[in-house]
Protein backbone atom coordinates (compact mmCIF):
# COMPACT_ATOMS: atom_id res chain seq x y z
CA UNK A 1 0.00 0.00 0.00
CA UNK A 2 1.46 3.38 -0.75
CA UNK A 3 1.72 5.95 2.44
CA UNK A 4 1.27 9.40 1.51
CA UNK A 5 2.03 12.02 4.39
CA UNK A 6 -0.27 15.02 4.17
CA UNK A 7 1.22 18.39 6.17
CA UNK A 8 -1.71 20.79 6.37
CA UNK A 9 -2.63 22.92 9.75
CA UNK A 10 -5.93 23.55 7.96
CA UNK A 11 -7.91 20.99 9.84
CA UNK A 12 -10.90 21.05 7.18
CA UNK A 13 -8.47 21.07 4.31
CA UNK A 14 -6.40 18.27 5.79
CA UNK A 15 -9.62 15.82 6.38
CA UNK A 16 -10.73 16.74 2.93
CA UNK A 17 -7.42 15.39 1.58
CA UNK A 18 -7.50 12.31 3.57
CA UNK A 19 -10.94 11.25 2.84
CA UNK A 20 -9.90 12.16 -0.89
CA UNK A 21 -6.84 10.32 -0.92
CA UNK A 22 -8.07 7.30 0.76
CA UNK A 23 -11.16 6.55 -1.53
CA UNK A 24 -8.04 6.48 -4.64
CA UNK A 25 -7.08 3.53 -1.89
CA UNK A 26 -3.92 5.23 -0.68
CA UNK A 27 -2.98 5.03 3.26
CA UNK A 28 -2.89 8.39 4.82
CA UNK A 29 -0.89 10.09 7.72
CA UNK A 30 -1.63 13.27 8.47
CA UNK A 31 0.53 16.19 10.81
CA UNK A 32 0.15 19.63 11.23
CA UNK A 33 3.83 21.15 10.96
CA UNK A 34 7.09 20.00 9.29
CA UNK A 35 8.48 18.64 13.26
CA UNK A 36 5.85 16.51 12.74
CA UNK A 37 6.18 15.40 9.74
CA UNK A 38 10.10 14.53 11.00
CA UNK A 39 8.88 12.38 13.51
CA UNK A 40 6.45 10.38 10.92
CA UNK A 41 9.13 9.95 8.74
CA UNK A 42 11.86 8.55 11.38
CA UNK A 43 9.35 5.61 12.25
CA UNK A 44 7.60 5.68 9.16
CA UNK A 45 7.82 4.52 5.40
CA UNK A 46 6.16 6.97 2.97
CA UNK A 47 6.30 7.03 -0.21
CA UNK A 48 4.83 10.66 -1.33
CA UNK A 49 4.56 14.08 0.89
CA UNK A 50 1.68 16.59 0.43
CA UNK A 51 2.77 19.69 1.89
CA UNK A 52 1.59 23.24 2.83
CA UNK A 53 3.90 25.74 2.21
CA UNK A 54 3.03 28.24 5.29
CA UNK A 55 2.68 25.76 8.59
CA UNK A 56 3.36 26.84 12.06
CA UNK A 57 7.31 25.49 13.81
CA UNK A 58 8.44 24.41 10.34
CA UNK A 59 7.04 25.68 7.45
CA UNK A 60 6.80 23.37 3.73
CA UNK A 61 9.87 25.05 2.32
CA UNK A 62 12.46 24.19 5.54
CA UNK A 63 10.91 20.69 5.70
CA UNK A 64 11.65 19.89 1.84
CA UNK A 65 14.82 21.86 2.78
CA UNK A 66 15.90 19.21 5.76
CA UNK A 67 14.52 16.55 3.83
CA UNK A 68 16.62 16.99 0.41
CA UNK A 69 19.36 17.30 3.03
CA UNK A 70 19.12 14.40 4.82
CA UNK A 71 18.97 12.56 1.44
CA UNK A 72 15.23 11.87 1.57
CA UNK A 73 14.22 11.42 -2.05
CA UNK A 74 10.54 10.90 -2.15
CA UNK A 75 8.18 13.35 -4.54
CA UNK A 76 7.10 16.41 -2.68
CA UNK A 77 3.80 18.12 -3.94
CA UNK A 78 3.87 21.44 -2.56
CA UNK A 79 0.62 23.30 -1.80
CA UNK A 80 0.20 27.39 -1.82
CA UNK A 81 -2.19 30.35 -1.18
CA UNK A 82 -0.42 32.08 -4.34
CA UNK A 83 1.28 31.42 -7.55
CA UNK A 84 3.88 33.98 -7.73
CA UNK A 85 7.35 33.31 -9.72
CA UNK A 86 9.74 33.73 -6.43
CA UNK A 87 7.42 31.15 -4.50
CA UNK A 88 8.61 28.70 -7.44
CA UNK A 89 11.90 29.27 -7.17
CA UNK A 90 12.20 28.82 -3.64
CA UNK A 91 10.61 26.06 -3.85
CA UNK A 92 12.70 24.70 -6.67
CA UNK A 93 15.70 25.16 -4.95
CA UNK A 94 14.88 23.85 -1.68
CA UNK A 95 13.87 20.73 -4.11
CA UNK A 96 10.04 20.44 -4.28
CA UNK A 97 8.97 18.20 -7.01
CA UNK A 98 5.40 19.97 -8.21
CA UNK A 99 3.07 22.66 -6.98
CA UNK A 100 -0.21 23.29 -6.36
CA UNK A 101 -2.18 26.32 -5.66
CA UNK A 102 -5.26 26.86 -3.76
CA UNK A 103 -8.59 26.48 -3.85
CA UNK A 104 -6.82 22.84 -4.18
CA UNK A 105 -8.64 21.28 -6.84
CA UNK A 106 -8.78 17.42 -5.62
CA UNK A 107 -9.12 15.81 -9.17
CA UNK A 108 -6.04 17.41 -9.92
CA UNK A 109 -4.43 16.76 -6.98
CA UNK A 110 -4.73 12.72 -7.28
CA UNK A 111 -3.64 13.16 -10.86
CA UNK A 112 -0.51 15.04 -9.81
CA UNK A 113 -0.20 12.42 -7.09
CA UNK A 114 -0.09 9.25 -9.62
CA UNK A 115 2.27 11.17 -11.88
CA UNK A 116 4.47 11.70 -9.07
CA UNK A 117 4.50 8.09 -8.01
CA UNK A 118 5.00 6.97 -11.41
CA UNK A 119 8.24 8.83 -12.11
CA UNK A 120 9.30 7.97 -8.69
CA UNK A 121 9.17 4.27 -9.60
CA UNK A 122 11.00 5.22 -12.70
CA UNK A 123 13.64 6.41 -10.96
CA UNK A 124 14.15 2.94 -8.48
CA UNK A 125 13.82 0.90 -11.48
CA UNK A 126 16.48 2.51 -12.68
CA UNK A 127 15.45 2.31 -16.13
CA UNK A 128 13.03 4.94 -18.61
CA UNK A 129 11.44 4.66 -21.67
CA UNK A 130 10.15 7.55 -23.96
CA UNK A 131 8.86 6.45 -27.05
CA UNK A 132 11.50 4.64 -28.80
CA UNK A 133 14.32 5.78 -26.22
CA UNK A 134 15.33 3.14 -23.44
CA UNK A 135 18.06 4.76 -20.76
CA UNK A 136 19.49 2.17 -19.00
CA UNK A 137 20.67 4.10 -15.55
CA UNK A 138 23.08 1.23 -14.67
CA UNK A 139 24.92 0.91 -18.05
CA UNK A 140 24.65 4.81 -18.83
CA UNK A 141 23.15 4.45 -21.62
CA UNK A 142 20.86 5.54 -24.03
CA UNK A 143 19.36 2.99 -26.68
CA UNK A 144 17.33 3.63 -30.00
CA UNK A 145 16.90 1.16 -32.64
CA UNK A 146 19.24 -1.14 -31.45
CA UNK A 147 21.68 1.49 -31.62
CA UNK A 148 23.79 2.43 -27.76
CA UNK A 149 24.89 5.81 -27.05
CA UNK A 150 27.27 5.70 -23.78
CA UNK A 151 27.32 8.95 -22.19
CA UNK A 152 29.75 10.56 -19.27
CA UNK A 153 27.98 9.79 -15.93
CA UNK A 154 27.47 13.48 -15.52
CA UNK A 155 25.76 13.77 -18.93
CA UNK A 156 23.62 10.90 -18.17
CA UNK A 157 22.29 11.52 -14.75
CA UNK A 158 21.40 15.04 -16.04
CA UNK A 159 19.59 13.69 -19.00
CA UNK A 160 18.04 10.84 -16.69
CA UNK A 161 16.94 13.64 -14.34
CA UNK A 162 15.29 15.99 -16.56
CA UNK A 163 13.84 13.02 -18.60
CA UNK A 164 12.27 11.48 -14.86
CA UNK A 165 10.13 14.91 -14.66
CA UNK A 166 9.05 15.78 -17.80
CA UNK A 167 7.98 19.86 -18.53
CA UNK A 168 9.14 20.07 -14.57
CA UNK A 169 11.54 23.16 -14.15
CA UNK A 170 14.79 22.47 -12.56
CA UNK A 171 16.94 25.57 -11.85
CA UNK A 172 20.64 25.30 -12.51
CA UNK A 173 21.43 25.18 -8.22
CA UNK A 174 19.04 22.63 -8.11
CA UNK A 175 20.83 20.03 -10.66
CA UNK A 176 24.17 20.94 -9.52
CA UNK A 177 23.17 19.81 -6.00
CA UNK A 178 21.84 16.85 -7.08
CA UNK A 179 24.40 15.79 -9.82
CA UNK A 180 27.61 17.54 -9.05
CA UNK A 181 27.02 17.34 -4.92
CA UNK A 182 26.32 20.38 -2.41
CA UNK A 183 30.82 20.29 -2.10
CA UNK A 184 31.44 20.96 -5.76
CA UNK A 185 33.11 23.88 -6.42
CA UNK A 186 32.04 23.61 -9.94
CA UNK A 187 29.77 26.80 -10.59
CA UNK A 188 26.46 26.60 -12.83
CA UNK A 189 28.23 27.16 -15.45
CA UNK A 190 28.89 23.88 -15.68
CA UNK A 191 25.65 22.66 -15.97
CA UNK A 192 25.60 25.14 -19.12
CA UNK A 193 28.23 23.00 -20.93
CA UNK A 194 26.51 19.86 -20.09
CA UNK A 195 22.95 20.74 -21.53
CA UNK A 196 24.44 22.09 -25.09
CA UNK A 197 26.61 18.66 -25.21
CA UNK A 198 23.30 16.76 -24.45
CA UNK A 199 21.54 19.13 -26.83
CA UNK A 200 24.17 18.24 -29.71
CA UNK A 201 24.29 14.55 -29.50
CA UNK A 202 20.22 14.06 -29.36
CA UNK A 203 19.62 16.52 -31.71
CA UNK A 204 18.26 14.19 -33.98
CA UNK A 205 15.84 12.28 -31.42
CA UNK A 206 12.56 14.08 -31.74
CA UNK A 207 11.10 12.14 -28.67
CA UNK A 208 12.75 15.04 -26.50
CA UNK A 209 14.19 18.45 -26.00
CA UNK A 210 16.03 20.33 -23.41
CA UNK A 211 13.99 23.71 -23.24
CA UNK A 212 16.10 26.27 -21.40
CA UNK A 213 13.44 28.70 -19.08
CA UNK A 214 14.78 31.75 -18.32
CA UNK A 215 15.25 33.18 -15.17
CA UNK A 216 14.99 29.84 -13.59
CA UNK A 217 16.69 26.86 -15.43
CA UNK A 218 15.76 24.01 -17.66
CA UNK A 219 12.89 21.50 -18.28
CA UNK A 220 12.49 18.74 -20.94
CA UNK A 221 9.19 19.24 -23.36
Amino acid sequence: MVNILVAEDDKNLQKLMTAVLKQQGYHVLNVKDGIEALEILDTSHVDLIISDIMMPNMDGYDLTDVLRKSNYNLPILMVTAKETLEDKRKGFLVGTDDYMVKPIDMDEMILRVAALLRRSRIINDQRLVIGEVELDYNALTVNKNQHAILLPKKEFYLLFKLLSYPKHIFTRQQLMDEIWGMESEADERTVDVHIKRLREKFADFNEFEIVTVRGLGYKIV
